[in-house]
């Protein structure tokens, strides 16, 4: 027999593990009714990080705003973020899969691949142990999951994003026609939006159309690696093996799509600063630091651009990571292009808190500084989850540079 591979998935994993603890508490169980992860009510702000399927119906959907969320469902209960606790379940629940699985690899917070090939001996029947495993998890932990069962992590993962909750699927090749092909192309993992733009205007409609497609008149359209790729995932090619232990971060990245585009400076100052945060955040706790600073923004025509800066002495420091980012920004944006896409990445990473010695004594204080203010920061967030405190002060601190792309802009259109 050739390889198994299961992929786990936790349905709706933030409010499921919300509900999951409140439940715990002798407290209503918030999957019932129209319910959401994220944001504050009173402000109206932020973004919908995870739904229940009573909100679903409403038409609320992961990633939109707060405010649309709440004109769709004004009895939207809101729940904040806490992601100590994701952690904890997170690692809960892929405890109890490396109890069956000779490697695990985790793929986020809410999943993972478990590589069963060769335990046939021990589990004879690949269907009965995906719904044991996925039955324990909810027996022990009291939250559900779905199984995607296959020869690989690509249908594997696809199958485990069939119907939903707490189900159990397949995916074999032999299936592939009855169960992939006359889905949408665009439902194929790898398959972007403007790849589907691209593919729609050849006829390539659903990914079985794509697996039938000429290789070489897709490597045309789309290049040669990705059309190969593509071409490949659409046939169920994929040998990429199971993890079983995590590789070495090599780099730390945030990007986020935008709901509505961004045609403000000091509006694209503010998210910079929320990636730039968040970022780092996630850099202190692994306790590395960056020698790079990269930004991305993409256009509402989908064009993609970057520049980035490397550093003389790496740093994981909010503030310093926000000021690069913002010049580079300055560098990139022309000031009157709606932007759809913003991104910020932190690469060359080192695990030395090595820094050349330096004479300006003031910027050194400046520096320790800002050290206290994200170590108070973090502290909190680690206490009582990420979305208890934001930074502020954008507005102030960029508005010369708001005011210079304001000067461009009305260069460009005289």
């Amino acid at each position: 027999m050739g390889r198994l591979i299961f992929h786990i998935d936790v349905n709706s994993a933030f409010l499921s593990w919300e509900a999951t603890r409140r439940v715990l508490a002798g407290e209503e169980d918030i999957r019932l009714i129209p319910s959401a992860i994220g944001g504050d009510r009173e402000k109206r702000t932020g973004v919908i990080l995870a739904k229940s399927i009573p909100a679903k119906k409403y038409g609320v959907t992961t990633g939109e705003p707060i405010a649309m969320a709440l004109r769709k469902c004004q009895n939207l209960y809101l729940a904040k973020p806490d992601f100590k606790l994701y952690d904890k379940y997170s690692k809960a629940f892929v405890d109890i899969c490396r109890e069956y699985a000779p490697a695990v690899e985790k793929f986020s917070i809410d999943e993972c691949f478990l590589d069963m090939t060769g335990t046939g001996l021990i589990y004879p029947d690949p269907i009965a142990i995906a719904h044991e495993i996925k039955d324990k998890i909810y027996s022990e932990l009291g939250f559900t999951v779905n199984v995607g069962i296959g020869p690989n992590k690509l249908l594997a993962k696809m199958a485990s994003d069939f119907e939903k909750p707490n189900k159990v699927h397949t995916l074999f090749l032999e299936e592939m026609p009855q169960k992939m092909w006359h889905l949408p192309v665009g439902e194929l993992i790898g398959v972007g939006r403007s790849t589907v733009e691209k593919l729609e205007k050849q006829y390539i409609r659903t990914i079985g159309d794509l697996a039938r497609a000429d290789v070489v008149q897709l490597q045309r359209l789309l290049g040669n690696k990705l059309g190969q790729h593509i071409h490949n995932y659409a046939n169920g090619i994929d040998e990429s093996p199971v993890a079983g232990e995590p590789e070495e971060v090599k780099g730390y990245s945030n990007s986020t799509t935008l709901e509505q585009d961004v045609t403000e400076a000091d509006r694209a100052y503010e998210i910079l600063l929320a990636l730039a945060d968040s970022v780092a955040f996630r850099m202190r706790a692994d306790q590395v630091k960056a020698y790079c600073v990269a930004v991305t923004i993409r256009s509402n025509t989908f064009k993609d651009t970057s520049h980035q800066r490397k550093l003389f002495n790496p740093t994981d420091i909010t503030n310093e990571i926000f000021e690069i980012s913002k010049q580079l920004f300055d560098e990139l944006w022309d000031g009157y292009t709606p932007l759809r896409l913003l991104g910020i990445a932190l690469t060359n990473i080192t695990h030395d808190d090595v820094a050349q010695i330096s004479l300006f004594t003031e910027q050194d204080k400046e520096k320790e500084k800002q050290k206290k203010v994200d170590k108070a920061m973090d502290d909190l967030r680690s206490r009582f989850g990420s979305g208890i405190v934001t930074r502020g002060g954008t507005i102030q601190s960029s508005s010369k540079v708001g005011s210079k792309h304001k000067a461009r802009m009305d260069n460009n259109k005289s």
